[in-house]
């Protein structure tokens, strides 16, 4: 059985972390992460009048106090933004810390402070009493209820505020509403992962949430789950080992969630990145063989239906061995077939579909560059040579339209058929329909 302590150390981890979850997303989409870090320092000199001026250092006092002082930050860095040529990150990195160092001078006056401040500084969730936990459980129960009542206009504004003013948000309402969450927020983290690292529970989760989805909703989701669990990790390490700062922990336990997914997340993952540039360079190299195979065959009016792999290591201008490697991987992908006897590679029916849509795709863009774009039709090879392996079905269908359905390029070589007017029958008759495009 987990003591009273413990319990109540494990339910202030799973408040913070699903109220800096919530607001960390506000801050990552608004691009303006130091304002959390600056926000969490500015609450130093409220937390030091909350411990000097209530004598029974009445919780509810702290957070009031440090509240106050913290919006007061927020309303400093607006006003140094709007008032000064000052950018946002210049007004943050002043605010931060001037009232960081207020809070500290006066600490160092008042000896008295000294042990309470270091809880705040650090963190310390062993520390939590009932009514610590009561006011984290009211302030997070607020900042959820206004997130979800308003978050729309909040998301909004965060995105594009002009916008919302266009739309009738009254933009300075809520952008002051959302620096007094951010502050509540931060003041309701600060005895469980003290004020220098509060910025890594608003800003970490949200980080990590952002690889994993798109849309903002998931991603608050996301962010309160990596938010819940990096506290609970945190506070369950550092009550284990005594000696550890429960801030220092949680927030590298949130930076493990992040450096995991960093590298596995599904769309934006390092790896899968990887993955898909491999996997992309490729099915591009593959391409390349097939219009290098559909060019030689061409050039000699596709009179055979197979290439030798000697024609095609001197078009393509690399040893035999290369070669044979590259027709075995066209092979392996039913794209063509790899004669080892007489040394030669012969398309599939799957093989000539790809060659002539690549092929149609690089001569349509060289032809609409030379007629859409003015360029020279010495200079439109390199684009094309670029463009022909992403461009969509419905990409060459417009460009077909806008080209009035062509049939020869800028160079007169003709444009082979759409896949879909091809029927692959015999050699020579599919050789006849490519070379006479407009041949019934």
């Amino acid at each position: 059985m987990p003591s009273s302590g413990t319990g109540k150390a494990i339910l202030a981890s799973i408040l913070l972390g699903a109220s800096c979850g919530m607001l960390g997303c506000f801050v990552v989409v608004r691009r303006m992460a130091l304002m959390g870090d600056a926000v969490s320092h500015a609450v130093l000199p409220g937390v030091v009048a909350g411990l000097v001026w209530s004598v029974d250092r009445n919780p509810f006092v702290i957070f009031t106090l440090a509240s106050i002082s913290g919006i007061l930050g927020a309303g400093v860095v607006q006003m140094l933004m709007k008032t000064t040529r000052l950018k946002s990150d210049a007004a943050l990195g002043i605010v931060l810390a001037v009232f960081f160092a207020a809070g500290v001078v006066w600490q160092s006056k008042e000896k008295s402070a000294t042990a309470g401040v270091l809880h705040f500084l650090y963190g310390n969730a062993s520390s939590i009493d009932q009514n610590d936990l009561l006011m984290m459980l009211v302030t997070s129960v607020l900042i959820a209820v206004v997130v979800w009542l308003l978050l729309r206009p909040l998301l909004v504004v965060s995105f594009d505020a002009a916008y919302a003013m266009s739309l009738g948000y009254p933009v300075k309402f809520l952008n002051a509403l959302f620096y007094t969450l951010l502050s509540f927020s931060v003041v309701v983290a600060l005895q469980a992962v003290g004020v220098i690292l509060v910025s890594a529970m608003l800003i970490t989760p949200a980080a990590t949430a952002y690889l994993l989805t798109d849309r903002f909703k998931p991603m608050l989701l996301w962010s309160m789950t990596f938010g819940i669990l990096s506290g609970l990790a945190g506070c369950w390490v550092s009550m284990s080992y005594n000696k550890m700062s429960t801030g220092s922990v949680i927030a590298l336990a949130a930076t493990a969630f992040f450096a995991l997914f960093y590298f596995v997340a599904p769309r934006h993952g390092i790896l899968v990145k990887y993955i898909r540039v491999a996997k992309r360079k490729s099915r591009t190299h593959r391409e390349n063989l097939l219009k290098e195979i559909y060019s030689i065959l061409e050039r000699k009016e596709f009179a055979r239906e197979s290439v030798s792999l000697k024609s095609l290591s001197e078009r393509r201008r690399q040893t035999l061995e290369a070669t044979q490697k590259d027709a075995l991987i066209l092979q392996k992908y039913a794209l063509a077939d790899y004669s080892e006897e007489n040394r030669s590679l012969q398309l599939s029916e799957k093989g000539w579909r790809r060659a002539m849509e690549i092929v149609r795709n690089h001569r349509l863009w060289e032809l609409y560059l030379t007629r859409q774009a003015d360029y020279a039709e010495d200079h439109v090879h390199d684009d094309a040579e670029k463009i022909e392996h992403v461009l969509g079905a419905e990409i060459v269908e417009m460009l077909e339209r806008d080209l009035d359905f062509p049939e020869v390029d800028p160079h007169g070589k003709p444009i082979p058929r759409p896949q879909s007017e091809v029927v692959f029958v015999e050699p020579k008759k599919r050789a006849s329909q490519l070379v006479n495009p407009n041949k019934n």
